[in-house]
């Protein structure tokens, strides 16, 4: 028998569903000498017969079991390059897809030059609303060769094992095999892999589809969105750890720096926008997993953060847990701070009183914001609703108070709107705040949902209403925080022309920043024939040939 060309590696366990899919894309594939090996993890759903039902419909599907579950990805990709055939090899996860010329690109990458692997550009697919988009797109933005990861560190990001295509030599020469009884470890084999490679290759093709379901149950998420987990603290820790070992080991201490800020501003990144949201024990033990390491990472990786990250992670640091709350809300979205303290010397700290250690003062001194200094339409304010109320019918009946740290508002009664747009029209809704000391404002609004204008078709989606504040002709439109938690409010909205109505739902959002949320769900004749009509109509080539048709009329 010949060798197949490239072995693409399927793992799954109990995902019968979506198995299909996964390899209907490699059956797809422009170059069609490929060996398919679907690794199952000791499945206990109807995975296995419908693994077989695949391989006994495609002779170059070969199905591997294993005798009991692992418990993590490591495990069935290894067994799997161990019977795998190809020269070349690739890795598939049971819930994604590859493009259709996935493999015909990154195998002709190889076959120009030699190297040791060739990575291509990742789309990403939002289960929950199907918004596309690329994974690290600067990282993979054109055609290029490195002669190892010293050439560019900033690679660190792209820890995915699935974007890549790899030599089977290049692995066995290093004995390179995914890391088991551990999670995480796509981020210690990519690191290993970035350090051991001699050459790789960097192709802008689309090679991987990778969908995600960032909201779904706790029980069903991946083990990346498990973040409500001590133990995924524990575990991306932990694995930080083994790959800092391992870049010491290797003679690669010099990209520590550059693993570090990595570190900081993706995997601590992902839960800092969760701590609002997280109870004073779970807190302390993410304290307790976390603050030893960040004392071992480089000064160089801190400061080059953003500033509000690095309050954050000071905070976190000096064991100010009430304080982290606040402070991680409306990270990356220009959320001021609800108070500042100058010291004697003109420095501004983050908080009521200044920090008493010097670290403390680097981290936490927030001049580089600009709060009184940035121009009026892109000042950093502070918006948080206090009190929320259902009102009569659908409207709302709201108590905001408006934190102004760099005091940029004047001494008085303060012009402000509410911005809510469901569709292209907007709705204004008029208000006062009120001074109640210097830099805090207060003022109450009702907002009347059912004016909101609504299209034709009706809406079915989500707003976050916006705060509007104005002067002398200009005006800053900020974020509008909702307490964290409060019961749904519902309410049934008719539509003047009485054709359809609405379900309204205003919620918490449940994740950073926690902002108001408005859900619109139509209802009767909207939902079952209007809106489908539409979407119709709006097909590009309806629009083509709408437009084609004007302009033969003119």
């Amino acid at each position: 028998m010949t060798l197949p060309d490239v072995t693409v590696t399927v793992i799954v366990f109990n995902d019968a569903a979506r198995l299909p899919r996964a390899v209907a894309s490699l059956r797809a594939q422009t170059h069609a000498d490929i060996e398919i090996v679907i690794s199952d993890d000791h499945s206990t759903d109807d995975t296995p017969a419908v693994a077989r039902e695949l391989a006994a419909r495609d002779h170059r599907i070969r199905y591997l079991r294993l005798p009991e579950n692992s418990g993590g990805c490591s495990a069935p990709r290894n067994r799997a390059i161990e019977v795998a055939r190809a020269p070349y090899l690739m890795f598939l996860d049971s819930d994604d897809e590859l493009p259709p010329r996935a493999v015909e690109s990154l195998l002709a990458a190889h076959r120009e030059r030699e190297v040791d692997f060739v990575m291509g550009a990742v789309r990403r697919v939002r289960v929950d609303n199907g918004r596309r988009s690329v994974w690290m797109p600067h990282l993979v933005s054109e055609r290029r060769t490195l002669d190892g990861i010293e050439d560019d560190p900033r690679l660190l990001f792209e820890h995915l094992s699935t974007s890549k295509m790899y030599s089977r030599a290049f692995l066995d020469r290093h004995g390179l095999r995914f890391p088991e009884g551990i999670h995480y470890e796509d981020q210690l084999f990519s690191a290993q892999a970035y350090c051991l490679a001699k050459a790789f290759t960097i192709i802008p093709d689309p090679v991987y589809v990778w969908y995600i379901e960032p909201f779904a149950a706790q029980s069903a998420a991946s083990i990346s969105n498990q973040r409500h987990k001590i133990s995924n603290v524990r575990d991306r820790v932990h694995v930080q750890r083994l790959i800092d070992d391992f870049l010491v080991e290797s003679g690669h201490g010099v990209l520590r720096e550059d693993k570090d800020y990595k570190f900081l501003k993706h995997d601590f990144r992902m839960y800092a926008g969760d701590l609002p949201y997280r109870d004073d024990a779970w807190l302390e033990e993410f304290a307790q997993i976390m603050n030893p390491y960040l004392d071992t990472l480089a000064d160089g990786a801190f400061v080059r953060l953003p500033r509000p990250e690095r309050v954050v992670l000071q905070l976190l640091r000096d064991g100010r847990l009430s304080d982290v709350r606040p402070a991680a809300r409306g990270l990356g979205h220009n959320v001021a701070p609800r108070h500042v303290t100058a010291d004697a010397s003109g420095a501004v700290f983050w908080g009521d009183a200044p920090p008493s250690t010097d670290l403390a003062r680097r981290e936490l001194d927030v001049r580089d914001l600009e709060l009184d200094t940035r121009p009026f339409t892109s000042a950093q304010f502070r918006h948080e609703i206090t009190e929320l109320a259902p009102g009569p019918g659908a409207s709302l009946d709201l108590t905001i108070r408006t934190f102004d740290p760099g005091l940029r508002l004047p001494v008085g009664p303060q012009r402000a709107s509410l911005l809510l747009s469901p569709g292209r029209r907007r709705l204004t809704v008029p208000f006062r705040l009120d001074p109640v000391r210097p830099g805090v404002f207060e003022g109450r609004v009702r907002l009347d949902l059912a004016a909101a204008p609504l299209p034709v078709q009706g809406f079915d989606g989500v707003r976050h209403p916006l705060l509007r504040l104005s002067q002398q002709g200009l005006a800053n439109s900020g974020l509008l925080l909702a307490p964290l938690d409060f019961p749904p409010v519902r309410a049934r909205v008719s539509r003047r022309s009485g054709l359809t109505s609405h379900e309204i739902t205003v919620e918490p959002e449940g994740r950073n920043p926690g902002r108001l949320q408005i859900r619109w769900r139509p209802l009767t004749l909207t939902a079952h024939v209007i809106r489908p009509m539409t979407r119709k109509l709006a097909h590009p080539k309806l629009r083509n040939a709408a437009r084609l048709a004007s302009s033969i009329l003119k």
